[in-house]
């Protein structure tokens, strides 16, 4: 019988993907959030659709709120990474190639971590490490588009909408097997540009140059 760590045995065979015990958790954890809604999902329930005893979830994760916090996560936490790594040699050129990440991460996911966003606990303070977090690439967002609309001379107010665009592709997510999600993903990151003013003559002089380069990727 396969066990999640020793003295710890599973109730049935593996079920879920993942490496380790604490991935097969935070897979279930995800469906049942995405599907049943956060309150209406015990760990009790997040147990049995791993397969393991209650008790042994308790060894990963001390509370839901846990589960909650580490799939919002990484719904950020790799797109941060991604950004830290690339060469900002142009500004309107990484707020697409960011927005092209992003939005391919939100599509492709297994479950739909993005539509967490809508649960009114998101609004608790014990998930104040993920705000910050979100912050961040908010700001990021923020930034390089404040930059671009210097250059173009359209008005600030529409220096968020590249991120609200983005955010937006949690309601176009659908199970896998994906369709082609790098293709929409790079759709919403030329619109992403456009409403800050960049032309379609920009935008595929912008292409042509190549991908953002990673300095440390």
């Amino acid at each position: 019988m396969e066990t999640t760590r020793a003295g710890r045995p599973r109730l049935t065979e593996r079920r879920r993907p993942g490496t380790t015990a604490r991935d097969e958790i935070l897979d279930a954890a995800a469906e049942l959030f995405t599907t049943r809604g956060y309150a209406s999902t015990s760990t009790r329930a997040i147990a049995e659709a791993v397969g393991i005893r209650q008790a042994s979830l308790y060894h990963y994760f001390k509370t839901k709120d846990e589960l909650l916090s580490a799939l919002l996560h990484q719904t950020v936490t790799p797109t941060l990474t991604f950004l830290a790594a690339l060469d900002h040699d142009s500004p309107a050129r990484t707020l697409h190639a960011l927005a092209a990440f992003d939005g391919a991460q939100l599509l492709t996911s297994r479950w739909n971590l993005g539509a967490l966003y809508l649960l009114p606990e998101l609004r608790e303070a014990r998930l104040a490490a993920f705000w910050t977090e979100r912050e961040r690439l908010r700001r990021a967002y923020l930034d390089l588009s404040r930059t671009v609309l210097a250059a173009t001379g359209v008005a600030e107010d529409a220096a968020d909408l590249p991120f609200r665009l983005v955010e937006s592709l949690v309601n176009m997510w659908i199970p896998p097997p994906h369709p082609d999600p790098a293709t929409l993903a790079g759709h919403v990151a030329d619109a992403c540009l456009r409403v800050l003013g960049i032309t379609s003559d920009e935008l595929a002089e912008l292409r042509a140059s190549g991908p953002v380069r990673a300095g440390h990727l």
